[in-house]
């Protein structure tokens, strides 16, 4: 059995974890699979957006697998520690927008995988948390990083030292989501979501999310003239003379990310 999934269609990849028994929870084999699978997409012409979602409407993503864990020796659980943080880093980095379609529950590294996406719809039912605490670690798969610059130090500091479990509604409240739908709405509503990414210029879609998470980490100065080599990027395409040529002729642009 493949432990991770991947489908593509219409310009997006559909990454699935695909351990139902273990509540998607990764494993050392998953998070190579898992990388794997990014490599696969990274550079590929035919993925503009990526979604991410678990098998099943359990779970997303349980975090470790602790099943595992309690047989790792302590070089094993720190090698697992690198691997989960290196896929991670490499899904935050993904040119192309990333979305989680979180399908069920969400603790500690599932609600990581969830936070290295650019955005994140979660069915009605779903609860999700970084959870990590109430078994006496922290986060280590860039929880403690990526809340706080999502939803800011405070509110971040109150969930990660609480442990506490979010429901869809109350993560919506607090900004983790961009959505909250009905359970069996989840993949269509995150495909159509896409579909507004996919209406824009590939190339421009990816130099904006370039200049956004690279800028968000520096100074404004230096912040601005990333935003304008990105923009120059744009410059040398063929869809943003196809896109000039569309409005003039009153039309939709044909974009083919060139």
């Amino acid at each position: 059995m493949e432990h991770i999934l991947l489908e593509v269609k219409d310009y997006v990849a559909v990454i699935t974890i695909n351990r139902v028994e273990s509540l998607n929870a990764f494993n050392y084999d998953t998070l190579i699979a898992l990388k794997e699978k990014i490599e696969t997409i990274r550079s590929n012409q035919q993925v503009r957006a990526v979604i991410f979602t678990g098998a099943g409407e359990k779970a997303f993503s349980a975090g470790a697998d602790l099943k595992e864990r309690k047989h790792l020796t302590d070089s094993q659980v720190k090698r697992n520690l690198f691997k989960i943080n290196e896929v991670f880093n490499e899904i935050d980095a993904l040119p192309q927008p990333t979305i989680a379609a979180i399908n069920g529950f969400a603790f500690g590294g599932g609600m990581e995988l969830a936070l290295a996406c650019d955005f994140r719809i979660a069915a009605d039912h779903a609860v999700m948390g970084l959870t990590e605490t109430s078994l006496a670690i922290i986060p280590g798969a860039g929880g403690t990083q990526r809340l706080p610059r999502l939803i800011g130090q405070a509110k971040a500091l109150e969930l990660i030292l609480t442990a506490r479990r979010l429901s869809a509604n109350e993560a919506y409240d607090y900004g983790l989501l961009t959505k909250v739908v009905n359970r069996g709405d989840l993949l269509s509503e995150s495909i159509a979501f896409c579909s507004t990414l996919l209406a824009n210029g590939p190339i421009a879609v990816q130099q904006a999310k370039f200049a956004i998470k690279n800028g968000m980490n520096t100074d404004l100065h230096t912040g601005l003239q990333l935003e304008r080599k990105a923009y120059e990027v744009t410059l040398q395409t063929e869809d943003r003379i196809e896109a000039l040529q569309a409005f003039s002729e009153k039309r939709k642009p044909e974009f083919k990310g060139k």
